[in-house]
């Protein structure tokens, strides 16, 4: 279906064909595990935790995954929902959640925790649970942040980001969010119908709160206010989804650039041009949210 193909295309929730599913281990393989520890050894060897902000350190460590292949439908696997461990390969969310977890174990873990396998695994599955489940809890596939901007708001109010769209401008989004209920057949989950009554009563509740984003014409006079690990979500075009693609913003070269993994190169990258000009030309995509993280205890700044 041609939605379908856009979805991939553009690197975001997209469909669970049968003929798409992953067959790996969820609990992650032994590379994954190793990818895993040598980039926190890296980041605790840099002493990223002395960083003046937490976002430096997102930033950094996401560079380190430049070159990682990127793969779609990384979460889909057979069987009911299961914590994904995986840093082989990686999706476009899936390398903001992954990078996001590496810094907060940076910026905390104590040694007991690093040099234990077995307590690092559980640390890291803590965390990552936190960031991919609303509330922290994984209770099925209704559970998981399948919408970005849920996932902002979710992570918020988790004390993990803060969702600084509107305080840089953004302006009120009303289009509905409804993709996933009104595309069943493009998920094999939905076609349970306890389920899909689950997704559809979230996305009621998502078209309750106002979503505020940059338009892409207004980025080039709002870059200067985006810091370095600031999560960025391209807002899209497509009727009832409400993100396009996720990434890492880096600033080089004076330039504000994505570091983010796109099908488009099929790796883990950074931009070529900046963050205004891919947004401008990528077709569906018409904008920008931006989450900034926060460390591990930090609390979210008054407003």
């Amino acid at each position: 279906m041609v939605v379908a193909v856009f979805l991939v295309l553009i690197g975001m929730p997209q469909p669970t064909m049968a003929d798409a599913i992953q067959e790996r281990p969820a609990e992650g393989t032994a590379r994954d595990w190793q990818v895993a520890r040598e980039q926190l050894s890296w980041a605790l060897g840099q002493r990223l935790d002395t960083l003046p902000r937490f976002g430096d350190a997102l930033a950094r460590i996401g560079e380190r995954f430049i070159d990682t292949p990127y793969e779609p439908r990384t979460l889909e696997l057979s069987g009911p929902e299961r914590l994904v461990i995986n840093l082989e390969v990686l999706d476009c969310v899936t390398f903001v959640e992954n990078v996001l977890v590496l810094a907060r174990l940076a910026w905390s873990a104590t040694p007991d925790v690093t040099d234990d396998l077995d307590r690092f695994k559980a640390a890291y599955r803590r965390e990552l649970t936190g960031v991919r489940y609303r509330g922290g809890v994984l209770d099925g596939y209704p559970s998981r942040l399948h919408y970005f901007s849920e996932w902002i708001a979710d992570n918020e109010a988790m004390g993990l980001v803060d969702g600084i769209s509107e305080e840089l401008g953004g302006v009120a989004d009303p289009s509905p969010i409804d993709f996933m209920s009104t595309h069943p057949d493009a998920y094999r989950q939905l076609a349970e119908p306890a389920v899909l009554a689950a997704i559809t009563e979230m996305e009621t509740h998502l078209r309750a709160d106002t979503l505020h984003y940059i338009p892409a014409p207004d980025i080039p006079a709002r870059e200067h206010l985006i810091q370095d690990g600031d999560i960025i979500a391209a807002t899209s075009t497509v009727p009832g989804l409400d993100i396009a693609h996720t990434g890492i913003a880096v600033r080089r070269g004076g330039v504000l650039r994505l570091l983010h993994a796109p099908l488009v190169g099929s790796h883990v990258q950074l931009s070529d041009d900046s963050l205004a000009e891919r947004i401008r030309r990528i077709d569906g995509q018409d904008g920008i949210m931006v989450a900034r993280p926060l460390a591990p205890a930090d609390p979210a700044p008054p407003r």
